[in-house]
C-alpha cells in the first residue's frame, strides 16, 4: 500500500475519518460533497487495501434498527499522519541516560536485548549458521528488501541499507549495542559493524565470523565499541 498512490478522493476520506473519527456513508458524502454512489465505490477500495475498517451497527436505543455500516481507519491508515515516535524514543533515552546514569541505560537495553534473544531463539533452533543468518535478516521487518546476506571466506556480512530506527539511532547511538549484541548471541559468534548509517556510510554492515566463537564474557550485553576515527567516522562512546 502506498498513501502516495491514492486518488485525491479517497485520500479526502482519510483525512475526514481522520478529523471526524467513525463516519457512515451519508456523513462522509455529506463531508466531501459527493454522491453516496461516489463515495461507496471509493470505500471499497480502501477495504480491501486495508486503509479503513468496515463494522455494521444498529441505530436506537434497543439496538433493533437498521442496521448501518460505518467506516473507520485502520492501524496502517492512521500510521499516514504525522507522528513523533522518534523524538519520543530519543528523548526518553536521553532522560534515562541523565536522571540515573549509564548503568541504568545498559540494564535496559541489556534487558530488551535478552528479550528479543528469547523471542527468536526459539525460530533459528537447529539451523546452521549460514540458515540462521539468513533468517535474522529479518530481525526488524518481515520480508525485508532492504537488507541481503553476503558469505565471506570468514563468515558473513549482513548488509542493511534500511535502518527502521535511523532516526533515533543517530541521537541515541547506544541503541546499535542492541543489534550487534542481538547478533552475537543469536548466531554464537562474534559479530562486528564495519559500516555505519552515523559514519556517514549509507548502511550499516554487520560482519559476522563465523571461526570465532563467542567466549563466556561475551554472552552478555556488551557496548559495541565506537567507530574506527576516520575523516566520516563517529568516535563518540555510547551516552
Amino acid at each position: 500500500m502506498n498513501f502516495e498512490n491514492l486518488s485525491h478522493i479517497r485520500r479526502a476520506i482519510l483525512l475526514l475519518l481522520k478529523q471526524e473519527g467513525p463516519a457512515d456513508m451519508a456523513k462522509l458524502a455529506a463531508g466531501l460533497k459527493v454522491t453516496k454512489e461516489a463515495i461507496r465505490q471509493q470505500l471499497v477500495v480502501l477495504h480491501k487495501e486495508g486503509w479503513i475498517q468496515r463494522d455494521v451497527v444498529r441505530e436506537g436505543r434497543a439496538r433493533s434498527g437498521r442496521p448501518t455500516a460505518r467506516y473507520a481507519l485502520t492501524p496502517a491508515g492512521d500510521h499516514i499522519f504525522p507522528k513523533a515516535y522518534d523524538t519520543l524514543a530519543s528523548e526518553l533515552l536521553e532522560t534515562l541516560s541523565r536522571q540515573w546514569g549509564p548503568d541504568a541505560l545498559r540494564q535496559i537495553l541489556s534487558a530488551f536485548t535478552e528479550n528479543r534473544v528469547q523471542q527468536w531463539q526459539s525460530k533459528l533452533e537447529g539451523r546452521t549458521l549460514a540458515e540462521k543468518v539468513k533468517g535474522l535478516k529479518d530481525l526488524y521487518l518481515a520480508k525485508d528488501p532492504f537488507t541481503s546476506v553476503v558469505e565471506t571466506p570468514d563468515g558473513f556480512r549482513l548488509v542493511e541499507n534500511n535502518c527502521p530506527f535511523l532516526n533515533v539511532a543517530s541521537q541515541q547511538p547506544a541503541l546499535c549495542s542492541v543489534t550487534v549484541s542481538m547478533l552475537a548471541r543469536l548466531l554464537g559468534v562474534q559479530v562486528v559493524r564495519e559500516e555505519r548509517f552515523q559514519s556517514g556510510n549509507g548502511r550499516c554492515v554487520f560482519h559476522i565470523y563465523k571461526n570465532k566463537p563467542l567466549g563466556p564474557k561475551q554472552k552478555a550485553f556488551q557496548w559495541e565499541p565506537p567507530a574506527a576515527p576516520g575523516p566520516r567516522a563517529e568516535a563518540a562512546p555510547p551516552r
